[in-house]
């Protein structure tokens, strides 16, 4: 089965590089813990953004729908105006 995670953040004012770069580096940092650690990798991680400074990560899984898998964290509350929204999806179609 396939799983992907959902992550959006939307940055404070003018801020949409920097939460962008922060959601790459915490993503790579969970690439290299998983060699050491062993832990599996996601299949795919897209990053996107949007207007109004919004960052959106997606990452695709092999991996049963509820299964404990490593997601992005909440950045520092100055870097965000809200609160991280998260979602899982499972894959039901692919074309």
């Amino acid at each position: 089965m396939t799983v992907a995670l959902m992550w959006e953040a939307r940055a404070a004012d003018g801020r949409g590089g920097e939460l962008l770069e922060w959601a790459r580096q915490q993503a790579q940092a969970e690439v290299s813990r998983a060699g050491v650690e062993g832990t599996r990798r996601p299949l795919r991680r897209e990053f996107l953004r949007a207007p109004q400074d919004r960052v959106l990560v997606l990452t695709w899984w092999d991996a049963p729908y509820d299964a404990d898998l490593p997601e992005l964290p909440e950045p520092d509350a100055g870097l965000i105006t809200r609160a991280v929204h998260r979602w899982r999806f499972e894959s039901v179609w692919v074309e």
